[in-house]
């Protein structure tokens, strides 16, 4: 997590706007998140990557770096239809956006 970022972001809205951005950004990832992992699940490589590259964007935005590379690793390797690659880079998608949405809700105290 960028804690410079969500810095920013408080400093630019206030921190009342800025809480309520960034859960906004937090429950359209976790959304993003699970839609990814049905994709998957049910072989739509197209969701997959159209819904990784949004939660790239989204995580960029509100620095969670790791998710949004990730995120990114994800959709260019269901592109590429390397499937071996796919379901290790799965699995750590689901493990650091899991982490990554706990630790800026704890930073933030929005939860």
């Amino acid at each position: 997590m960028d804690s410079r970022r969500v810095a920013e972001i408080v400093t630019e809205l206030g921190e009342t706007a800025a809480q309520h951005v960034i859960g906004l950004a937090l429950e359209q990832l976790a959304a993003a998140l699970t839609t990814v992992d049905e994709a998957l699940q049910a072989g739509d490589m197209g969701q997959a990557v159209a819904q990784a590259e949004r939660m790239s964007r989204l995580a960029w935005q509100i620095g969670l770096l790791s998710l949004a590379g990730v995120a990114m690793d994800l959709g260019s390797t269901a592109e590429r239809g390397d499937m071996a690659a796919l379901a290790a880079i799965r699995a750590r998608l689901l493990r650091v956006g899991n982490r990554s949405l706990t630790a800026i809700w704890d930073r933030t105290a929005l939860g």
